[in-house]
């Protein structure tokens, strides 16, 4: 059935949505271990874009696992396919003009590059959530790595599950050093250049 497939052709392009927007779109991936600060700094970034007057939307790993992705558990194959998914959605958004803001503990290099490879790496900013896991758990915001120590949670990132890091983040933003509103001021310097439109 898959050869029968005929993609289908629009008459508004991406380009034209981008005009309209006045800004390009692009991919914004967060990454970092559970209770790194990703979703807090995306979130923060996307109300600091919103008030510059640019497109925005946030993925959220626990709001996407509710829904699309929610048939999907967290062995190493349904992982992968969970970020395969997500990006896919993020590249029909970029299409759409948006610039999507993505947070995922994303653990695998290979998923990342299978992400930039989607949306193009043109499009793809990776921003790397650096928090150590001893923070991490004395952050621990949700309980789950007090659920892993103690065998409730199997496959926690960091703990029984990998986290393979980033080689060269876009971005790599440390936050126990680092405020948010000055990770966040960061963001906005680096990507202020590539959301401008072709003269």
């Amino acid at each position: 059935m898959r050869k029968h497939l005929v993609e289908q052709k629009y008459q508004i392009s991406r380009k034209d949505r981008s005009e309209i927007n006045n800004h390009k779109s692009l991919l914004i991936w967060f990454t970092g271990l559970s209770g790194s600060g990703k979703s807090t700094i995306a979130n923060f970034l996307e109300k600091k874009l919103y008030e510059l007057g640019v497109k925005t939307y946030v993925l959220d790993g626990d709001n996407i696992r509710q829904g699309i992705n929610k048939d999907l558990t967290f062995d190493p194959e349904d992982r992968s396919e969970n970020i395969r998914r997500i990006a896919e959605i993020a590249n029909l958004m970029l299409d759409a003009g948006i610039v999507t803001i993505a947070s995922f503990i994303s653990p695998y290099k290979k998923d990342r590059q299978n992400i930039r490879q989607i949306v193009k790496d043109k499009n793809f900013i990776e921003i790397f959530v650096n928090t150590s896991l001893q923070e991490c758990e004395k952050r621990d915001v949700k309980g789950l790595y007090k659920k892993a120590r103690s065998g409730i949670i199997k496959d926690m990132t960091g703990i029984s599950a990998p986290y393979e890091i980033p080689e060269a983040p876009d971005i790599e933003i440390k936050t126990e050093t680092e405020s948010l509103k000055k990770a966040v001021s960061r963001v906005i310097k680096y990507i202020t250049p590539k959301l401008k439109l072709e003269q």
